[in-house]
């Protein structure tokens, strides 16, 4: 449970501070810019890193993967929900246990939902602006290390996990 704890501080903390830093200092956003009581989020323009392969594009995600439901106001219940499987993911491991990896995975999931819900909690919206492309293929979506480390913990606990009961 410490890994698991220990990574979920560390993935949280990184999160938030490269957010930062992209925000206020590479994209030289205010924080009366970003407040969620002044409604309308900033678009900076781009920034290229490495293009294509890296560009730093500005995408406020209200909604879920992808900017589903982007048009309902779904802020508290989406915080709701990443408290409530981040909940589910620490009793599950309490009770069955796992390998390092697994615990691994618990905190990678848990440390990135918890820094999407701050985003929430503070802009309104998951602040994403990785973009990258490749060969050709021109990917119009953008996300950050939070949805990097959620979608890498979920998986680790899809095929990490040892669940000898379903052997049986």
């Amino acid at each position: 449970m410490r890994l698991m704890t220990w990574t979920a501080i560390w993935i949280f903390f990184l999160d938030q501070v490269i957010k930062f830093h992209v925000l206020f200092n590479v994209f030289g956003l205010q924080w009366q810019d970003v407040r969620v009581p002044t409604g309308q989020l900033p678009y900076p323009p781009p920034v290229e890193v490495f293009p294509p392969f890296l560009v730093l594009t500005m995408a406020w995600n209200r909604g879920v993967n992808f900017g589903l439901f982007a048009e309902f106001d779904m802020r508290w219940v989406l915080i709701g929900v990443a408290f409530a499987i981040s909940i589910a993911v620490v009793w599950w491991l309490r009770r069955s246990g796992g390998s390092k990896w697994v615990y691994l995975s618990g905190g990678l999931l848990i440390g990135g939902a918890m820094g999407n819900v701050i985003d929430r909690i503070f802009y309104g919206a998951v602040a994403d602006f990785l973009n990258m492309s490749c060969c050709g293929i021109s990917n119009p979506y953008a996300f950050n290390v939070a949805d990097i480390s959620i979608f890498l913990g979920a998986i680790g606990l899809a095929f990490l996990s040892d669940d000898k009961k379903k052997a049986a």
